[in-house]
């Protein structure tokens, strides 16, 4: 599968536009959030949030793409341990496929299945869920044909109570980036990603996200014991690193030193 994604992706580009292209699109409207979790309405019928998320659990564990809310910014997501999944979503974004997709669970517990974590807990703790991604050495539990060009992978918990449900029921990561064409801004509304819509199995719509930024997460690696290394700046930079310096004493991990 790694030749596919990585060597036979231009290749393979016409025959999997035209079977996305296939897909009959579920745009999913989320209502305003209940205390028994998000509710969901069906844009041309009513359906409660338990049989949303199952309609969008069931689309993932076909191997299809789903567009998503999250707390910065709207993203594609799929299973990440579907090799044909990962390669549509580089596929549908027209992505480099040397650019790493990162990779979202819904709890703090999980991370250490999937990363070799070397800092405290109580750290992982403080940032997320949140809108940060953290980047550290991957286990061999994750997919390989995932990023297969570093050891490194980037892992978040977005702060967004659907999201998180979403990753529980699947019982496994999904791999997450933006929702748009490769290169161009980031979309804070479904509208703005419309285009891709046809090659998408559903459209979870949770309406215009507050983060008018843009910016997406702040991704740090920590994957160098005592350090940290700011990778993308994200929209949540000051906060982050109040927290990696000032509480955990970590030290900048500054190339050439």
């Amino acid at each position: 599968m790694q030749l596919i994604c990585i060597q036979s992706l231009a290749a393979t580009h016409r025959h999997e536009t035209d079977m996305c292209k296939e897909l009959k699109t579920k745009v999913l409207r989320l209502l305003p959030q209940t205390f028994n979790g998000p509710s969901v309405q069906q844009h041309d019928s009513h359906a409660d949030g338990a049989d949303v998320l199952g309609q969008t659990v069931r689309a993932l564990q076909k191997g299809h793409v789903v567009a998503l809310p999250t707390d910065t910014i709207y993203g594609l997501a799929c299973l990440a341990q579907n090799s044909e999944a990962v390669c549509k979503i580089y596929d549908i974004k027209g992505r480099n496929a040397q650019k790493p997709l990162a990779i979202c669970v819904g709890e703090v517990q999980d991370i250490k299945k999937y990363c070799k974590v070397n800092v405290k807990e109580e750290l992982l703790e403080d940032l997320l869920p949140g809108p940060v991604t953290l980047v550290f050495e991957r286990t061999d539990l994750l997919n390989r044909d995932l990023n297969p060009f570093t050891s490194l992978v980037g892992i978040r918990i977005p702060d967004h109570p659907f999201m998180r449900r979403l990753c529980q029921m699947c019982g496994e990561p999904l791999a997450l980036t933006s929702a748009n064409i490769s290169s161009q801004t980031s979309t804070v509304a479904t509208h703005e990603f419309k285009e891709l819509w046809p090659k998408l199995a559903v459209v979870v719509d949770g309406g215009p996200i507050g983060d008018e930024s843009r910016l997406g997460s702040t991704v740090v690696d920590l994957s160098v014991l005592g350090k940290y290394r700011i990778i993308r700046p994200g929209c949540a930079l000051s906060s982050t690193l109040d927290v990696l310096q000032h509480k955990y004493r970590l030290s900048e991990d500054v190339p050439g030193e």
